[in-house]
């Protein structure tokens, strides 16, 4: 078996599993290490360097300093999203003979339609690409539309693997609703809608909350009410319609999604080009319908499991009237459950480094 460490955040704060970006860092590295392998998770947190402790979480599953990682003690070292390659390269580890990088997004050498990154941002996002392609073995992507554009941009020479998102197999059980008992039907909206700022996606926050506005207000005649829950900036949405639930941490967010009636999805402008929505697989996980604007990479999730509709893009009264026709159909949610259990929990996506790494060792 491999040994395994995994490198995202350089931040000092304390990591907090609000943020997909930090759920598929630790869910990962859990799959990994319950497949065998010695997996640390790489933590550059303030207070373990401080006190340079190694906290062991699970089985095989250790949390270690980043500044006591000795980076040929592994045999493998991945590294999560653009980010995480950059940190790699700030604690010297980025000469490994055996880099996995993930990426979530990729970008193209100008902008482009339905990959929301732009000026300077996109710049250093290419920047840090053509390092990775120089010293990465493999390059990990969403799909299959970043895969060629991945290839137009850097050419053939790195292995490439396409791994989804995905949700967890063991989830907690229902607690309690946090919604209020006012009368209208809770509709959610759970995932990252960004800020106006630089170093987010202004351009996306835009888009998607004007989107969410107007959906909200399209729901509020129906007698429903959209909450949304994740990272962002609420001052752009219009509480008039949308109410805005904060950041939750991923175990209690799971409340959201089984007390909700219905949880939707938008894109942030037309097709995106290559970053899915993990979020359906989080509804679809919960047992909770979807109705989903179309222009991801994985809306055929949302049809194979045949819990929820995908409305044509832009068409934000469709989806309100999909919402309502949601409300009464006697969906299997049962079978929903049992097709992301089969297909998109993080241990179906981990045996595919599983296979990859018993195969060259």
């Amino acid at each position: 078996m491999s040994r395994i460490v995994t490198v995202y955040s350089g931040s000092l704060r304390p990591a907090r599993q609000v943020e997909m970006g930090f759920i598929r860092w630790y869910r990962m590295s859990a799959a990994l290490a319950a497949l065998g392998h010695s997996v640390d998770i790489a933590s550059a947190e303030l207070r373990r360097r401080l006190l340079r402790t190694v906290e062991r979480v699970a089985p095989n599953l250790r949390i270690v300093p980043i500044s006591r990682v000795r980076w040929n003690d592994y045999d493998v070292v991945k590294t999560l999203f653009h980010s995480g390659f950059e940190t790699l390269e700030r604690h010297g580890g980025a000469g490994h003979p055996f880099i996995i990088a993930k990426l979530g997004s990729v970008v193209g050498p100008a902008e482009m339609d339905g990959v929301f990154f732009y000026g300077k941002q996109r710049e250093e996002m290419f920047r840090a690409q053509e390092r990775i392609a120089r010293a990465s073995r493999y390059v990990t992507l969403l799909s299959e539309p970043a895969v060629a554009l991945w290839r137009s941009a850097h050419g053939t020479g790195n292995q490439v693997l396409v791994v989804p998102g995905a949700a967890s197999a063991v989830i907690p059980p229902p607690k309690r609703s946090p919604y209020p008992r006012d009368g209208r039907t809770p509709v959610v909206f759970a995932g990252n809608f960004y800020s106006g700022h630089r170093g987010s996606q202004p351009e996306a926050h835009r888009v998607l909350t004007s989107k969410l506005n107007r959906l909200g207000a399209f729901l509020h005649d129906r007698n429903a009410r959209l909450y949304v829950v994740g990272t962002g900036d609420r001052r752009s949405l219009d509480s008039r319609y949308v109410t805005y639930c904060g950041e939750v941490p991923y175990e209690e967010s799971w409340d959201y999604l089984y007390s909700a009636s219905v949880g939707i999805v938008v894109t942030a402008g037309g097709r995106m080009h290559n970053n899915e929505s993990t979020k359906i697989y989080h509804y679809l996980r919960a047992g909770l319908p979807i109705v989903s604007e179309a222009g991801f990479p994985n809306d055929n999730v949302v049809i194979e499991s045949r819990l929820g509709h995908v409305v044509d893009n832009g068409d934000l009264e469709s989806m309100a009237h999909r919402i309502e026709e949601s409300l009464s159909t006697p969906w299997n949610r049962d079978r929903a459950v049992d097709y992301i259990l089969s297909r998109h929990t993080w241990e179906k996506r981990a045996e595919i480094y599983d296979r990859l790494l018993r195969r060259i060792e």
